[in-house]
């Protein structure tokens, strides 16, 4: 049997023992005077910190983003473009690409769109920005919803001239709604055929949206029109337009608050 012994921190001496058939054996043996032992510090990690979700900057307006909006909307009250300008470079064009779309959204929730369309020319112009359906629909439902419909054929002309733009049916959809709620039918039909070049293919949802809206607002010639292509998607039946549930729901959404 032979012996070794391995020092253990804080309290004890660690000892081997290797017995005649080879088993290993290991044994605490507490620290004497005659056995200092060496002092030393245990970092941890406790199970509340491992189930912590990692911070995710950009989800909720940061500090900076809020008082950035803050900045732009005082500014824009006095109409004064120095003060503006002063913002825009000393605290928009430092903010990051989470941020700088806060902002964006952040402006668009309290209708601000004046300074929302200027804040979108530059997200425009950033290395990062990539072309989405779904943001051009919250900023033309906000637009349209204040009355602002050159603006809205404006921003809808940035979206045509759009180079990569993904295939995002729900954006799409959720133009048609604002479109034709806002008796936009021209736009309307134009989106539906930008939707096809982009090789967004339309859903039972879209050919609901687009047939039922025109109809309700008369345009039974545009609406004729959509009936033929949903024929080729679905047959000559079309059952799901005749859902009176689905209608009435779709109807109440399409409905235009004008009062």
């Amino acid at each position: 049997m032979s012996l070794s012994a391995i020092r253990a921190p804080f309290f004890s001496l660690l000892l081997k023992t290797t017995e005649l058939n080879g088993t290993t054996r290991w044994s605490l043996q507490p620290a004497t005077a005659t056995t200092p032992s060496r002092r030393c510090v245990i970092v941890g990690t406790s199970v509340r910190s491992k189930n912590r979700r990692p911070l995710q900057k950009g989800r909720n307006p940061s500090i900076e983003a809020i008082q950035t909006v803050q900045a732009l909307k005082r500014a824009n009250i006095k109409k004064d473009q120095r003060l503006l300008d002063q913002v825009w470079e000393s605290k928009l064009s430092r903010l990051l690409k989470l941020d700088l779309i806060a902002v964006l959204r952040e402006l668009l929730r309290q209708n601000e769109c004046e300074l929302a369309l200027k804040v979108f020319e530059d997200v425009r112009k950033e290395y990062w920005y990539k072309p989405r359906v779904s943001l051009y629909a919250e900023m033309i439902t906000v637009l349209a919803s204040n009355g602002l419909f050159e603006d809205v054929e404006l921003l809808y002309s940035y979206l045509k001239a759009e180079h990569g733009l993904n295939p995002e049916i729900e954006g799409f959809n959720a133009l048609f709604k604002t479109l034709i709620s806002f008796n936009r039918t021209e736009l309307a039909m134009e989106c539906y055929y930008l939707m096809k070049e982009v090789g967004c293919e339309p859903d039972k949802s879209s050919f609901k949206i687009i047939i039922t809206g025109l109809e309700s607002n008369g345009e039974t010639k545009f609406s004729a029109m959509v009936r033929q292509d949903a024929q080729m998607y679905y047959g000559e039946c079309l059952e799901f337009l005749e859902e009176e549930e689905i209608m009435n729901q779709i109807l109440r959404e399409l409905c235009p608050k004008r009062t």
